[in-house]
């Protein structure tokens, strides 16, 4: 569900979210439909495309749910909240903001320390909440993907993360950066939901209500043609 128009830093933020959202639903599509007409029209192969496919996949759910979030466009059962009253309904979204914010600042940490040792970057000890940092943790920097080659422009990586080796693969650090990153969105998303239902902008977290506004306009066309 897209929002309505916006100005400013925010709307430029906004309609870039969704700029990559659509532009990474249309590489998946358009790789998709090469890989085929190269395999049923030329018999040949784009060796890569399924493993970049599956990458784009993965980007696009996890960004995807951070922007679900920051739009109310979640499903939600709100049968028994629509009975409370508000001061109660605002008081569950809260809890319910508090308890999303602590599962996604987990989610962070085990994203974060999953993706760092392909970083050279050392992972957060602790198995619940970081302590630290585990400076004994082996880098796993030189690890590269299946089939997907490496790109000229990210030879930097080579010094920067893989002590000047070369490599002849996408490095998994690459795209496995969108696990931190849409963790760390999620988070901030939350905080955002939180701070809408302080204000009294909203009283829970899922506002969508999509099969309502089916429903409504389903009653508007047969009104129309009544």
């Amino acid at each position: 569900m897209m929002s309505g128009a916006r100005t400013g830093p925010s709307g430029f933020i906004h309609t870039l979210e969704e700029s990559l959202i659509a532009l990474i639903l249309g590489a998946m599509t358009l790789l998709t439909f090469a890989n085929v007409i190269a395999r049923y029209v030329f018999n040949s192969n784009i060796l890569w495309a399924l493993e970049v496919t599956v990458f784009l996949f993965a980007w696009l759910v996890l960004l995807g749910a951070s922007y679900a979030v920051k739009v109310h466009a979640h499903l939600g059962v709100d049968a028994v909240i629509n009975m409370l009253p508000e001061g109660v309904r605002r008081t569950l979204g809260l809890i319910a903001a508090a308890a999303c914010i602590i599962f996604s600042l987990l989610m962070l940490k085990g994203a974060y320390d999953y993706w760092a040792v392909f970083a050279d970057l050392p992972p957060t000890s602790g198995r619940w909440f970081p302590t630290g940092l585990d400076l004994k943790a082996r880098s796993q920097s030189f690890y590269e993907v299946q089939d997907v080659p490496m790109i000229g422009a990210l030879r930097f990586l080579e010094d920067l993360i893989n002590y000047g080796d070369s490599y002849e693969k996408l490095p998994k650090v690459v795209p496995y950066l969108v696990l931190p990153l849409s963790m760390l969105l999620l988070v901030i998303r939350f905080v955002q939901a939180a701070f809408q239902i302080l204000r009294g902008q909203t009283d829970r977290l899922v506002a969508s209500h999509e099969v309502e506004d089916e429903l409504e306009a389903v009653r508007a066309q047969q009104g129309e043609h009544g």
